[in-house]
């Protein structure tokens, strides 16, 4: 009797609060749902880059992010930075085929929508767990 069962690495993000910026009202509440189902509390989501730049200063921790590349027309990028500064893992979102992403985050995961809810908490639980993966 070997005694061990093989098991499947559980994604969790329970006590992470997870940084939502997207300007599709309903695919933002979706994140947020898909996020929750996993345990984390949500920081926004905020509709707009002023939102979320305010959201970003108000002090409190952020240990990950899903950003809408093109949020109402403008670049996620001083956002992205700020993240990036403060060693907070994210993802970028898109709804376009070709999405111009400066060198500066070519390490950055894209997803492409519509996203796999799911697999995309999933991912965000992995980043969380190995932010160099």
């Amino acid at each position: 009797m070997s005694g061990s069962m093989p098991s499947r690495p559980r994604a969790s993000l329970s006590g992470r609060r997870i940084f939502i910026v997207e300007d599709e009202y309903f695919l933002a509440d979706d994140i947020g749902k898909a996020c929750r189902a996993l345990g984390a509390d949500v920081a926004g989501p905020a509709g707009d880059l002023h939102d979320a730049l305010r959201i970003l200063h108000d002090g409190s921790i952020l240990d990950a992010a899903v950003l809408d590349v093109n949020i109402r027309s403008e670049m996620i990028f001083p956002v992205a930075r700020e993240l990036k500064a403060r060693s907070v893992p994210f993802i970028f979102t898109t709804g376009y085929d070709k999405v111009t992403i400066s060198p500066e985050f070519h390490d950055v995961p894209i997803l492409e929508k519509p996203i796999d809810l799911p697999a995309m908490a999933r991912r965000l639980a992995a980043l969380i767990a190995d932010p160099q993966g």
